[in-house]
């Protein structure tokens, strides 16, 4: 059984952490597995090689930024390597480079192209547990390159599914994916299995356990990925085909957002190419527009909504102020998303009457909606949010 393990910066913060992940490492290589590790860099090590650079420079080249970041995880493999090797297993560390990890030209946000699987093959035949430095590759000109936020889970999935592998695990400090976030709701509850759309879903709309450009490859390879806990042996919520899942719960799990601000615009001339001059101006500043609402026109003018990330709302007030489509522009950061999520809402009705209800109940104002096929997304005012996932989550039973 071929074993793709990747391990997240906390799972690999100190000497101590690597020595216990070298243990659980050995443990599946001692079960007669062949095994490849992914690793992040150690915890804060990205964060601190990022301030050394900004000691000289606010915005240093991109080129140089991707040298300087992908040592973080050569460092970390490296130091594995070494720990399992003094442990008695035969063991190598790989650059991206040395693992045939190709990439486009795009440095510090780079796309995998393909893997060089005979790269890792030849170490695998010959014995070796293979060490990889995850979030980096290599252009066609031989350049590092970075794969950008989540690119050590991305270099997990890709090599596990370049290399056919039998399952690629995913350590990170939490045990799996919960119906909710427990910090908001302790009664939720770990999910056994999940399709990769509903995991999708889960992961653009707040939830941290994994990044949705790996998931959206996981799905692509069809990589069966099980995300789990390093610091435990329970068990791990296991991301795979929907119809690898024989009892599919009608809604899997809700999920908050609190990163939305809210963009109306009033007395918007109605006539055909206004709505595309607008986001056409947002898309050309790269903002991502989420939930959009446009009122049916009166007097020649409608009023157009939409909401964008909060982090974003600076840029989009900018973007805004040289577009002379309305009359006033409003913005609101004080909401979040609330969104239910689940592929049996797909042959199931009142999904919707019943979240529409329990908010109502509770005093909560819909302030827009957008659905699709396995989700419902609210956006509410932000004080109500934390409320609104303990009351969907019990009116959908999640807690049984």
């Amino acid at each position: 059984m071929l074993v793709v393990q990747k391990y997240g910066g906390t799972s690999v913060g100190t000497l101590e952490r690597i020595e216990e992940v070298a243990k659980r490492v050995s443990k599946a290589k001692a079960d007669g597995n062949d095994v490849i590790v992914v690793v992040s860099a150690m915890s804060g090590e990205t964060n601190k090689l990022i301030s050394y650079a900004e000691h000289f420079s606010k915005n240093p080249q991109p080129r140089e930024m991707d040298m300087l970041l992908s040592s973080g995880e050569r460092v970390t493999s490296s130091l594995l390597a070494i720990a399992l090797n003094s442990m008695g297993f035969r063991s190598v560390a790989m650059s991206g480079r040395q693992a045939g990890i190709k990439t486009d030209k795009f440095h510090t946000k780079a796309r995998i192209e393909s893997i060089d699987r005979l790269c890792i093959e030849k170490e695998l035949n010959g014995g070796n547990i293979v060490i990889v430095a995850g979030f980096q590759g290599v252009t066609e000109l031989d350049e590092v390159s970075t794969l950008g936020r989540g690119g050590s889970d991305l270099s997990a999935v890709a090599i596990a599914g370049a290399l056919e592998a039998d399952l690629c695990e995913i350590y990170t400090d939490v045990d799996g994916v919960y119906t909710t976030d427990p910090r908001i709701e302790p009664k939720a509850k770990k999910l056994e299995k999940i399709s990769y759309d509903e995991m999708l879903e889960l992961a653009s709309l707040g939830a941290k356990v994994l990044q949705t450009r790996s998931v959206e490859m996981a799905k692509k390879l069809n990589v069966n990925l099980v995300t789990r806990s390093s610091f435990n042996n329970n068990e791990g919520t296991l991301i795979t085909k929907e119809e690898n899942i024989m009892e599919q719960p009608l809604v899997s799990g809700i999920a908050l957002d609190k990163n939305q601000a809210r963009v109306t615009l009033r007395g918007v001339t109605d006539k055909p190419g206004i709505a595309a001059e607008i986001f056409r101006k947002l898309a050309n500043d790269n903002i991502n527009v989420d939930m959009i609402i446009q009122n049916v026109g009166h007097d020649g003018t409608t009023n157009l909504g939409f909401t964008v990330p909060e982090n974003e709302l600076e840029i989009t007030k900018s973007s805004m102020s040289e577009i002379n489509a309305s009359r006033t522009v409003e913005y609101d950061s004080d909401i979040v998303k609330v969104s239910i999520v689940g592929v049996g809402m797909k042959s199931h009705s009142g999904v919707a009457c019943t979240a529409f209800d329990t908010l109502s109940k509770d005093g909560i104002n819909l302030e827009m909606i957008s659905t699709s096929e396995i989700k419902i997304s609210m956006v509410i005012a932000s004080k109500y949010g934390e409320l609104a996932v303990r009351a969907l989550h019990a009116a959908y039973e999640l807690d049984k």
